[in-house]
């Protein structure tokens, strides 16, 4: 039996952490109604809160991600926990929505890392429990993804929504403590600029036809499930009378399936990513037209939740798996360029959803989330021909 070189004990540190620094870039989602009452804005003015968050997220990947392939893992942490830092107080200090949006933009940008987490997970495996290790580190972001809606909720309504920004800079800066502590340091080998380490990344999205496809397909799924969440606080309060801890709760739902992104993993070790891919877009289609049906059912909300979170992750992961077989020395660049798509696809679907939403409220959403799900399989068939 062939040793792991991570020791499980690391592996869930890892996971922990992707899931907490992640959640940095969702705990605005919950509190969007408040922060327009704060500022005096619409909600589609509002929106650009989150918008700016998942540009941030897109830009910190494409620049910061890629130097995990150059620099020590322990000095990316280092400067990019204190521009986090600094960025969350500036939120929880903001005097108007411009300035929000702008810390918002660099809380994004720092809170990239997490996707180092995930190559770091693939290169100290055994390359037989590669999915595995990939499949935990992504349920903690997963889970922190979901879990920050109901932390925020909760207390953005008990507290209001500044207390949240204060409290997670303490909490980033106590975990930065840890990391330096007890992470595994890497000292990768790439001597090239890093103009030229950035230049790569095209290169090998050029030349990968797996790659694109995968970034394709995770660009679109994400949008759906931005403009979902970005517009469910708006849905809660209009069709049920629900504040923000109501729809941050809707986050315990995710997190069931969040779980199985551990089990999806597996599945990526044994089965094939084919048949993966397709199950989980059909998954994703499924709860989007589930979603068309309960602008009035709570019931049909939270069925239709486990279902785009389940075939999300499944999706997402099984996307990870196939770009990092080949490349292992370039596994962060390759990231980069499917993490970029991925948060780009995000953002628009955060524009997309306020946008259909504005103008033809849960009706609109719902049509727009599935229209991208079908897209997802139009892009693999053309795909599959181009082979």
């Amino acid at each position: 039996m062939v040793q792991k070189k991570l020791p499980d004990s690391i592996l869930y540190l890892m996971s922990l952490t992707a899931g907490l620094v992640v959640a940095n870039n969702y705990y605005n989602q919950p509190l969007l109604n408040q922060i327009a009452l704060t500022f005096g804005v619409s909600e589609s003015a509002v929106s650009n809160v989150a918008l700016s968050t998942q540009l941030g997220y897109a830009f910190g990947l494409l620049l910061i991600i890629p130097l995990g392939d150059k620099y020590p893992n322990h000095k990316i942490l280092r400067y990019d926990f204190l521009l986090m830092v600094t960025a969350l107080l500036s939120v929880a200090l903001s005097t108007s929505l411009l300035l929000m949006v702008v810390s918002s933009f660099f809380v994004g940008f720092a809170s990239a890392t997490p996707q180092l987490l995930v190559p770091m997970a693939a290169e100290l495996s055994d390359e037989k429990e590669r999915g595995r290790a990939i499949g935990i580190v992504m349920s903690g972001l997963l889970i922190g993804i979901l879990g920050s809606r109901v932390i925020s909720g909760f207390v953005g309504e008990q507290f209001g929504w500044r207390v949240m920004y204060y409290g997670a800079a303490v909490m980033m800066a106590f975990l930065y403590l840890i990391l330096h502590l007890k992470l595994p340091k890497l000292f990768p080998d790439y001597k090239g600029s890093y103009g030229s380490l950035l230049r790569s990344i095209f290169d090998y999205f050029k030349a990968e036809q797996d790659l694109r496809l995968a970034s394709y397909r995770g660009a679109l799924s994400f949008a759906g499930l931005s403009a979902f969440w970005t517009t469910l606080v708006f849905l809660m309060e209009k069709n049920f009378g629900y504040g923000s801890t109501e729809a941050g709760l809707f986050g315990l739902v995710g997190i069931a399936g969040a779980l199985g992104a551990t089990v999806t993993g597996k599945l990526n070790d044994r089965m094939n990513r084919t048949h993966l891919v397709i199950i989980s877009s059909l998954l994703i289609l499924v709860s989007w037209i589930v979603f068309y049906y309960s602008a009035y059912s709570l019931v049909g909300l939270i069925i239709g939740i486990i279902l785009v979170d389940l075939g999300q992750q499944a999706l997402h992961i099984t996307n990870q798996n196939i770009i990092f077989t080949n490349h292992p020395e370039a596994r962060n660049r390759v990231n980069t360029a499917y993490m970029v798509l991925f948060f780009a696809g995000g953002s628009l679907g955060t524009i997309l959803g306020a946008v259909a939403w504005q103008h033809f409220h849960w009706t609109g959403v719902s049509v727009l989330g599935g229209v991208l799900s079908v897209l997802i399989f139009v892009v693999e068939a053309i795909g599959r021909r181009q082979r």
